[in-house]
């Protein structure tokens, strides 16, 4: 699904922390945003995230 090279030099546009995979989402491993994945490629943009501090709302 996602390459391991590129895993490892994604990080999370929110808050620059390292990211990893969870099922068919990329999860900030501080703050807790998870990325959708989309055909293949992460959509690492902030407001297509789902939660993150203060989003109760996700």
């Amino acid at each position: 699904m996602i390459d391991k090279e590129l895993l490892e030099i994604l990080a999370c546009p929110a808050c620059k922390s390292d990211v990893k995979l969870e099922n068919d989402k990329i999860v900030c491993t501080s703050c807790g945003r998870k990325y959708p994945i989309r055909d293949g490629i992460p959509v690492m943009l902030i407001d297509e995230a789902e939660g993150g501090p203060g989003d109760e709302k996700k």
